[in-house]
């Protein structure tokens, strides 16, 4: 039996699914950055970042892009109503501590 491989692309929108509401998730460097841009508009997950964001959401509109709100993967993102934003040793700490 042979499988056909999937896209990165094609990986993250399967993991998006996934995730179960109310899930606080870290996306770290890479193809689990990917995975913001596939979440159901239907589900409320808190997206945690390891350089220090905690409820952030998909990338801005070209031009709205605020050079502070990067994601560990240096790109763009938005923060969602009630985000916040901290220390990468915190941001760590939370992760590694397991309290997320």
């Amino acid at each position: 039996m042979s499988y056909q491989k999937l896209s990165r692309d094609q990986i993250a929108e399967r993991v998006a699914q996934d995730i179960p509401d109310g899930a606080y998730v870290n996306l770290g460097i890479g193809l689990p950055t990917k995975i913001s841009k596939y979440l159901p508009s239907d589900k409320d997950v808190f997206l945690h970042s390891e350089n220090g964001l905690l409820a952030f959401g998909l990338p801005p509109a070209k031009g709205e892009e605020d050079p502070e709100l990067i994601n560990a993967g240096k790109e763009f993102v938005t923060m969602l109503a009630g985000g916040s934003f901290f220390h990468h040793g915190d941001s760590f700490a939370m992760m590694r501590g397991g309290h997320l």
